[in-house]
């Protein structure tokens, strides 16, 4: 990051587009009307899990085409490790301690719009596909979107019935209005099942000798545990051995194919209707997987398994094609100054992300030197180029990560005398940010209401 101007993250939030940025419909565009905007959202999908970022068990030809038509930030954070809180930031662009959805099912604080209550008054067609969980898995109505409805079901069973639907909205979308459709699918969310039922799921021996070479290697770091606090040590995953751990990974690698399939499905509505020229598409992720990195399954822990996310765009005749951005950190709070910047809108205010535009048209710009992510039961992340540092809360251990030398996070500096400086730095920043914010009381938790009415 040394190479570009410093811009301190925390004047992000004034809402307006960064320079070099130029709006969808101004007098240098081609055309006068607002894009089309594909939200693709998909559920525990690491970074690294595919194939066109290096990954060789498995293969992901349709998030790869779209990869290869746009840009791919290797540098891209969850806000938060678990499935409400990110999506909150995703469609708001603002922590979750700002949306009040700090945990799972709870909804977004009224006094925080989402994407699709922003861009509908500015003549958006907002439309809603696949879970939800703000709260409510898959919901028939919620604010700012007309709702798709598609069933119900784990992610083998929903995401096919989502991307019909979603693939069929963009089909038959016609009239004046440019349409935002968010297509939300739950894979490879359902290798969650795997972990938790490891005992019938998981055998202790393969049922086949012949899956025995082609299974995913382990990752390096599987059986180290850095020095942590007390709450991030009871992250534990199940007691595999390795060879089931291996098949765990297997498994995780085939429900990202599923993935892809639709994710294909939906893409090809877009191409074979004649929309792919007008239509900017974004694909992410709410949080990653473990996939047996520090012995983890499942998300919940600040490790790169669990915040790092794809995040691809692709703007035919705007953005850049075919470029993996490997410089700039970005984050989920990014995803809405971005889709506002191409719509021509303003964004919501008090907006705490960038949008994107320079990076994806190669503007020169100045760019933010860190992002962070929180977690209410552990505690925040701020991850810089260089370092990653983790404050838990009522805990006197601290993390800090050299990423560049030590990517797989097996060393931990917190208390090493030539870092000191460094976690000094990175306190302070935290502090900084941390202070910025603007918080809101939690919204409440819907499964607890949910449970209540099972025991009356």
């Amino acid at each position: 990051m040394s190479s570009i101007p410093r811009r301190d993250f925390l004047k992000a939030g004034t809402g307006l587009a960064l320079a070099g940025a130029l709006p969808w419909n101004s007098a240098a565009a081609p055309t006068a009307a607002k894009p089309n905007i594909l939200l693709i959202i998909c559920d525990q999908l690491s970074w690294n899990a595919v194939s066109a970022h290096g990954c060789k068990w498995v293969q992901t030809p349709n998030i790869d085409r779209l990869i290869r038509g746009g840009v791919s930030f290797v540098e891209s954070h969850s806000t938060n490790p678990v499935c409400s809180p990110a999506r909150s930031s995703i469609i708001t662009g603002r922590m979750p301690v700002e949306t009040g959805v700090i945990s799972n099912s709870r909804p977004i604080h009224t006094s925080v719009p989402n994407i699709g209550q922003w861009l509908t008054p500015k003549g958006y067609d907002a439309m809603y596909c696949g879970k939800w969980h703000l709260p409510g898995g898959r919901p028939h109505t919620m604010d700012g979107f007309r709702v798709i409805p598609a069933g119900g079901g784990q992610g083998d069973l929903m995401d096919n019935s989502v991307a019909r639907l979603s693939a069929n909205a963009i089909a038959n979308h016609k009239g004046e209005r440019p349409f935002l459709l968010i297509s939300s699918l739950l894979q490879p969310h359902d290798i969650c099942y795997w972990a938790i039922q490891n005992r019938d799921l998981v055998p202790p021996k393969m049922p086949f000798d012949e899956l025995g070479p082609p299974l995913p290697d382990l990752p390096p770091n599987n059986k180290v545990r850095p020095p942590a606090p007390a709450k991030l040590a009871q992250c534990r995953g199940p007691a595999f051995s390795d060879d089931q751990w291996r098949y765990y990974r297997y498994i995780y690698f085939r429900q990202v194919e599923m993935l892809d399939h639709d994710v294909g499905r939906i893409l090809d509505a877009v191409e074979q209707t004649g929309k792919a020229e007008d239509t900017l598409v974004v694909f992410t992720s709410d949080h990653g997987e473990g996939g047996g990195r520090h012995s983890h399954v499942q998300k919940w822990y600040p490790y790169e398994e669990g915040v790092k996310v794809p995040l691809v765009v692709r703007c035919p005749g705007r953005a850049r094609e075919n470029v993996l951005d490997k410089e700039h950190l970005v984050s989920g709070l990014d995803i809405v100054p971005t889709i506002c910047d191409y719509a021509g809108v303003e964004p919501p205010p008090h907006m705490r992300g960038f949008s994107l535009r320079p990076l994806l048209e190669g503007a020169s710009t100045e760019w933010r030197d860190f992002v962070s992510t929180e977690h209410h039961f552990i505690g925040r992340m701020v991850r810089t180029a260089r370092y990653k540092y983790v404050r838990y809360k009522d805990d006197p251990v601290e993390q800090l990560f050299d990423m560049k030398t030590d990517p797989w996070e097996m060393n931990n500096l917190y208390q090493d005398p030539a870092h000191a400086d460094t976690v000094r730095a990175h306190r302070e920043r935290l502090d900084q940010w941390t202070a910025s914010l603007i918080p809101v009381p939690p919204t409440p938790d819907a499964s607890k209401k949910h449970r209540q009415r099972r025991k009356g």
